[in-house]
């Protein structure tokens, strides 16, 4: 039920546990297709879908059309967003759901460069943007479904779920490539690494039947009762949410940055600076994403408890003081450096900030924009820096005659700006998630009651 003076809602008695498996298996599901694209474009596409006369612009054409799927993640946010704030946030997942799916199945379909010549990197382009357009939702919305229905003590832990979800996602793709690796490169090569991308449509369909059961949130359910369902969502959020949007987006700079830096730059780095073996980059970030599992729920319960500014500041802290130790152990050349600098640069600092991150994104925004909110600020943040940053890093260390000092510069810069951004932020743990109205909503709804209430009997029977 809803009071309408108050905006507070009392959830109905429903299984959390439910809900926070189904958000965790249909996020793990989904980002082990995303995770599939950015692994195989540092071992595979530079390979075989561009030209081969120079290995070094083949590497940053396969970056590229990573940060593709980057940029286009905004416009699904976008549309996405604004969606899930007319008709549900369960139905924008499933849709989500469908379209990444599909796309990501498909690439495993994609010819070789040798074979088609330029449509193999067309259609691995168009591919992508299908999948960075889905993705512009995935994480917002699985976050929200999780906080809207999470009790608000235990909203933290709950709301980590989805960031549990990305890294089984990350540890299965990682994991798959470092098996498959094993072959003979001509092998995985020429077929073997399609597999991943093709059994990808049996763990979807996994995915949407645990989906289609879900029930729709309580707060979205209560504002549509309340006949309070905006019906230009982004209209509202930049009218009303604007500190709102540069909060998100800016505490999204480094959890995103940093670590796609370590994902997908090191992975490449270590292969063709320190002339590593391949199958160490992806058995690395599979043993971070193991000990991230379990790392994203914990600093999500400690946020329950000191507060998510508190959680989150640590995070891009951490983040800040390895970026130089990363690359020494890095550096090293030994197996054991790469996995060590791996699991604390992921599991420690990168996770710190995803267990805080979707309980404090979905309460800085009130629940008739929450979606679009969430999504927007968080995916031009991705678009930026998750994107760019991997391209960013292959340039400057280009520049830099192969040295890594640059990259551990950027990753310091992504962390300041993140840290600066969450602690202007306000302490939103006790927020009630079923607020209805911005605070500039209700400032102008209690200014028209005030104006009224000052108005004379006198007058108004005049007029």
């Amino acid at each position: 039920m809803t009071d309408i003076h108050n905006n507070t809602v009392r959830p109905q008695k429903r299984s959390m546990k439910g809900v926070a498996a189904a958000s965790l298996v249909g996020s793990a599901l989904e980002w082990f297709d995303y995770f599939l694209y950015g692994t195989a474009a540092a071992l595979v596409f530079s390979e075989i879908m561009f030209p081969k006369d120079n290995p070094t612009v083949a590497m940053l054409l396969a970056f590229s059309t990573l940060a593709l799927g980057f940029l286009v993640r905004p416009f699904g946010a976008v549309y996405f967003g604004q969606l899930g704030d007319k008709i549900g946030r369960k139905k924008v997942l499933v849709i989500t759901l469908v379209l990444m799916g599909v796309a990501t199945t498909l690439i495993g379909f994609v010819p070789s460069y040798e074979t088609a010549g330029i449509w193999a990197p067309i259609m691995l382009v168009i591919l992508r943007l299908v999948q960075g357009f889905g993705a512009g939702a995935e994480f917002g919305g699985a976050a929200i479904l999780t906080a809207e229905n999470a009790p608000v003590n235990r909203r933290g832990f709950y709301s980590s779920f989805p960031g549990v979800g990305v890294y089984i996602g990350l540890l299965m793709a990682a994991a798959t490539f470092a098996i498959l690796t094993r072959l003979p490169r001509e092998v995985f090569l020429d077929w073997a690494w399609r597999i991943p991308f093709l059994f990808s449509s049996v763990l979807v369909l996994v995915a949407l039947v645990i989906r289609l059961k879900l029930s729709e949130t309580h707060a979205f359910e209560e504002l549509a009762k309340a006949a309070e369902v905006s019906k230009s969502p982004l209209r509202d959020l930049i009218r009303t949410e604007r500190k709102g949007l540069l909060i998100v987006a800016g505490s999204q700079v480094a959890q995103s940055g940093v670590s796609y830096v370590y994902q997908t730059f090191v992975v490449a780095y270590i292969v063709s600076t320190l002339h590593m073996a391949s199958t160490v980059g992806p058995t690395a970030v599979a043993v971070a994403a193991s000990v991230a599992i379990f790392t994203t729920p914990l600093f999500g319960a400690l946020s329950d408890v000191f507060g998510r500014r508190a959680i989150y500041m640590f995070g891009a802290g951490f983040s800040a003081l390895f970026a130089f130790p990363f690359f020494w152990l890095v550096n090293t050349g030994t197996t054991w450096g790469v996995i060590v600098a791996m699991t604390l640069g992921i599991g420690v600092g990168v996770a710190a900030m995803l267990g805080a991150q979707g309980a404090f994104f979905s309460e800085v925004f009130p629940s008739k924009v929450r979606f679009s909110g969430l999504a927007l600020g968080r995916e031009i943040s991705a678009a930026l820096a998750g994107g760019l940053a991997p391209l960013t890093a292959v340039s400057l260390s280009m520049w830099a005659g192969g040295a890594s000092w640059p990259v551990s510069c950027l990753a310091i810069g992504m962390s300041l700006i993140t840290f600066i951004a969450v602690y202007c932020a306000p302490e939103t743990s006790k927020r009630d998630l079923g607020e209805f109205r911005s605070a500039a909503d209700e400032a102008a709804v209690e200014n028209v009651h005030t104006a009224r209430r000052e108005v004379p009997s006198g007058t108004a029977a005049q007029n």
